[in-house]
């Protein structure tokens, strides 16, 4: 299906000298403190290799940062045999060291496409397959102005297509396996003590304009809101939030502790990168999408949710009924 040809004007252009899919690192220097970065290309790097073969060079000082290099002799609070390259205690300072600043792909960072700023990865949204990093372009903030100017210029057809992908998103969250609880807030307030879990800053229950719950893995991947994936967050932590998945928005200690208290799957929580919930139930989101009132366009639905299928993979979830139905 040829998709629809769009020109999106917002002011806002691409830097064309940025290469996007280069990947940095940040470090600063043991000699005189400054924080650098340092572009390594588009691999992602083993610290063990990378501490037998790297030589960075501060740009401000010109010390080498390199397995072969001694300690700086500032360092007065070293022994001097200590600091000498040839030690067992400075051999084990480098490797660690580059090991660092490459042992994760949020320990990267990487350049934006918009404002040209060097950032950490965790200042870039999630986008599958794009680099080996997996990240947008445009940082978070630059993609914050672009959507700002562009949301409004969007057609009427792509306002619809959003829509409907958040409509059958949530179908299939609130279809999927095991949904039968309703959240009680009571409970949820207590467990997490009245607070919003990200910022601490104490929540009344009574005005309701002011916090939130969040889904801790979002519904945009096919995660209903339960006791296990509900967390109480303030309005503007909720709003930072949005669709994120849980570990670009929460630091790996607020992951063990959102394990603790709500029960839900740590391994699961801490993924790097988003995962799909396969307990779902697409042959009954499909029956309902479809279950339309005599003055909708029949014709657009089945469009939508065949289109909304094919981007989410899930043709093999179809019965043969709804596969020929759909054309398939």
């Amino acid at each position: 299906m040829a998709r629809r040809i769009s020109i999106n004007r917002t002011g806002i252009s691409r830097l064309q000298d940025v290469k996007s899919n280069d990947i940095w690192v940040s470090y600063t220097c043991v000699n005189c403190g400054r924080i650098n970065q340092i572009n390594l290309g588009q691999e992602l790097l083993n610290g063990k290799m990378l501490s037998e073969t790297a030589e960075w060079e501060c740009p401000h000082c010109g010390y080498i940062h390199a397995i072969t290099s001694d300690l700086p002799d500032t360092w007065e609070n070293w022994d001097e045999e200590l600091r000498s390259a040839d030690s067992l205690a400075c051999y084990r300072f480098w490797t660690n060291f580059f090991n660092i600043a490459v042992e994760n792909k949020e320990a990267y960072w990487k350049q934006c496409k918009t404002c040209g700023r060097i950032l950490p990865a965790s200042h870039f949204s999630f986008h599958a397959k794009w680099s080996r990093l997996e990240k947008q372009l445009e940082c978070r903030c630059c993609k914050a102005s672009i959507n700002a100017v562009g949301n409004p210029k969007r057609t009427t057809e792509q306002h619809r297509e959003a829509t409907a992908k958040r409509r059958l998103g949530d179908l299939l969250a609130k279809l999927a396996d095991g949904v039968d609880e309703k959240l009680d807030i009571d409970d949820i307030f207590e467990r997490f003590d009245s607070k919003c879990f990200k910022t601490g800053i104490p929540l009344d229950k009574a005005d309701t304009s002011s916090w939130h719950i969040d889904h801790i893995l979002p519904s945009k991947y096919f995660y209903p809101l339960t006791k296990e994936n509900a967390c109480l967050l303030s309005k503007s932590a909720n709003e930072n939030k949005k669709a994120r998945w849980a570990s670009d928005f929460y630091s790996p200690q607020e992951l063990v502790r959102l394990s603790e208290i709500t029960g839900a799957n740590l391994a699961l929580l801490s993924s790097p990168v988003p995962i799909y919930n396969t307990n779902i139930d697409v042959n009954a989101a499909v029956e309902k999408y479809l279950n339309v009132r005599n003055n909708t366009d029949l014709a657009k639905r089945i469009s939508e949710v065949k289109r909304f299928i094919e981007d989410n993979d899930l043709i093999d979830k179809l019965s043969d009924g709804n596969k020929s139905r759909l054309g398939f």
